[in-house]
């Protein structure tokens, strides 16, 4: 699920997410994520990461992000993120849409539409692609979001939030701002959720 610029930024706890540098690529980071922008064919392409340690088991944690539980409690438990979350077509899987409400008073578009094009039960990993609305009206070609559900050691997992996006070459000299922020909200309100329905909180 995606989110605005305009998202919580209060910092949550997070450990830095790996990946191999792209060619001709600048690295930002910053305590909550970090970016790597890369200049190609006059646009602009980037990746932002965010990893939240859970406490929890892996397959607890997907039994909420991997199908349409979290699109419930989101507004539920953040209706300053998002204010209603509906669903357009689909049953959870591959090709479900979302039509996604932002609060009164969101600056820019109020709502958008995104697709499940990835949702693999087996390694725990459901991909989000924004098609209509939100960042698509502020400069981005593209904007997806990857939830990786990430099983550790002694019982407790990683939610790592990657956003993959392009910025129209229009925009590449000012793009728009870009945070993983309310994904790493997000993150942290389920999982306390979770634990407060096992009565671990």
């Amino acid at each position: 699920m995606t989110l605005t610029s305009e998202a919580l930024s209060h910092k949550i706890p997070s450990t830095s997410c790996q990946q191999l540098p792209r060619k001709k690529s600048l690295m930002y980071r910053d305590p909550l994520s970090w970016v790597m922008a890369t200049e190609l064919n006059k646009s602009m392409e980037g990746t932002l990461c965010h990893e939240f340690e859970t406490g929890l088991p892996a397959a607890e944690v997907w039994e909420v992000y991997g199908g349409l539980v979290v699109a419930d409690l989101i507004p539920r438990l953040l209706p300053e993120v998002f204010s209603k979350v509906e669903l357009v077509e689909g049953d959870g899987g591959v090709g479900t849409v979302l039509l996604v409400t932002f609060p009164p008073g969101t600056p820019g578009s109020q709502t958008f539409k995104e697709k499940f094009i990835k949702v693999n039960n087996e390694n725990y990993v459901k991909e989000a692609l924004v098609t209509e609305g939100g960042f698509l009206d502020h400069g981005f070609q593209k904007y997806l979001v990857r939830i990786e559900i990430i099983g550790k050691e002694e019982k407790t997992s990683i939610i790592r939030s990657t956003i993959e996006y392009e910025v129209h070459h229009e925009h590449a000299n000012n793009p728009p701002v870009i945070s993983t922020s309310g994904l790493a909200t997000i993150a942290e309100s389920i999982t306390k959720y979770i634990k407060e329905q096992k009565g671990l909180e």
